[in-house]
C-alpha cells in the first residue's frame, strides 16, 4: 500500500491515511481504501474500523492536481461516481466505521468522513466543503450527506461561503458526535470503538441495515444528479479557472460561463 496503512488490535482495525502533506484523496488512495475494506470485511476477528490521518490533517480534500489530468465531462462524472459508490459502501458496511478527525477534513476529506457511520473530532479541527471557492462542487455525495447531518440552511451556508466550522461547532450542528482536545482524540475514539466491538456482530449489522433504511429515495436521485453536475461544472470556463487559480495560488476570476 502506497497511501494507507492498517492494523488490527482488540477487534478494532485502524486505517491510517498516509499521503503527505495534506492526505489528499487521489483515485489511487480511494482504490487502496476499497481493497482494505475487502480484506477487513472477510476478517471475522475485526468488528469495528477507525479511520484517521497521519501528520497534520485527517484529509484536506481531493487531489486537485490530479483533476488537471482529466479531460472530459464523462471522466469527471465517472470519478465522482466511483467516490460516491465507495462512500456508500462504507455507510452500508456491515462493521461500524468511525472517523477520528484532527487538523482538517475538507472537501473530499469531509465527504470521506461523512461516509463513516459517525465522526469524532478534535475541538480545533476544521471541517468544510470549500469546492465552490474553486468554481467547483462536491462530487462524493457531499451535497446530499451534509444537509442530512446539519440541516439544509447550515449546509447552504457552508457550501456558499466555503467557510469551515470547528470541531466544537461540528458537534453543535450534528456533524460530529463528540469533540476532544486533540491530544485525547484517539484515546477516546479507541474507547468507543472497543465498547462497540464487544457487541454482537449480528445485531450490529442489523442495526446498520436499518439505519440505512432512513435514507429517503430522493437522496439517491440527488447523488446521481451530483455526479452529472460535477462533470458539467468541471468543464465550464469557471471550473477551469478555479483549478488554475488554486494551482497558481491566486484569487480566481469567475465570469459565469
Amino acid at each position: 500500500m502506497e497511501y494507507l496503512k492498517w492494523s488490527n488490535q482488540d477487534m478494532v482495525a485502524t486505517i491510517t491515511i498516509e499521503r503527505p502533506p495534506a492526505n489528499a484523496l487521489s483515485s489511487g488512495l480511494l482504490k487502496e481504501l476499497s481493497a482494505v475494506l475487502d480484506e477487513i470485511e472477510a476478517n471475522n476477528e475485526i468488528r469495528v474500523i477507525l479511520i484517521h490521518g497521519e501528520g497534520r490533517f485527517f484529509s484536506a480534500g481531493a487531489d486537485i492536481k490530479e483533476f488537471t489530468t482529466i479531460k472530459t465531462e464523462d471522466d469527471f462524472s465517472k470519478l465522482s461516481t466511483y467516490g460516491q459508490e465507495l462512500f456508500e459502501r462504507m455507510e452500508t458496511f456491515p462493521k461500524p466505521i468511525i472517523a477520528a478527525i484532527h487538523g482538517a477534513a475538507l472537501g473530499g476529506g469531509l465527504e470521506l468522513a461523512m461516509g463513516c457511520h459517525f465522526r469524532l473530532v478534535a475541538e480545533n479541527a476544521k471541517l468544510g466543503l470549500p469546492e465552490l471557492q474553486l468554481g467547483l462542487i462536491p462530487g462524493f455525495a457531499g451535497t446530499q450527506r451534509l444537509p442530512r447531518l446539519v440541516g439544509t440552511a447550515k449546509a447552504a451556508e457552508m457550501l456558499f461561503t466555503s467557510d469551515p466550522i470547528t470541531g466544537l461547532e461540528a458537534v453543535q450542528y450534528g456533524l460530529a458526535n463528540h469533540a476532544y482536545p486533540e491530544s485525547e482524540l484517539l484515546e477516546n475514539a479507541y474507547n468507543i470503538a472497543k465498547k462497540i466491538a464487544k457487541k454482537s456482530p449480528v445485531s450490529i449489522k442489523a442495526a446498520i441495515d436499518l439505519l440505512n433504511y432512513s435514507k429517503p429515495k430522493e437522496y439517491f436521485e440527488g447523488v446521481k444528479m451530483e455526479a452529472k453536475l460535477f462533470g458539467d461544472v468541471f468543464v465550464s470556463e469557471d471550473g477551469k479557472e478555479g483549478i488554475s487559480a488554486f494551482i497558481e495560488k491566486r484569487e480566481p476570476k469567475f465570469t459565469g460561463k
